[in-house]
């Protein structure tokens, strides 16, 4: 018999779950917890951010970096962090409530 999705993230821990989503970044909490649907979301707008990124540097910031704005760059960044926040954010209050019920 195999554990429901509820008792497999009842039994993580909250702050591993955060911890993965800001270090190494982009959801990878989301997999500890086995919350895929979290997951391909959180994939899916850090690709986008980083696809606005590089359609709005343009393509020659791509051949030559140095050409590229720096405050381009700390948007993208920003974007990122924030992203890595809020999911880590999120993953801890969902592993939270899951122990409490």
């Amino acid at each position: 018999m195999t554990p429901d999705d509820k008792a497999i993230l009842a039994a993580s821990a909250p702050w591993l779950g955060a911890l993965l989503n800001v270090v190494p970044g982009l959801g990878s909490g989301y997999i500890y917890q086995r919350r895929w649907r979290a997951y391909w979301i959180t994939t899916a707008l850090a690709t986008g951010w980083f696809l606005l990124g590089a359609v709005r540097g343009g393509a020659g910031t791509v051949a030559d970096p140095s050409t590229a704005d720096p405050t381009d760059q700390l948007i993208g960044l920003g974007g990122l962090l924030l992203l890595a926040a809020v999911t880590a954010a999120e993953a801890f209050r969902a592993a939270r409530k899951a122990r409490t019920e």
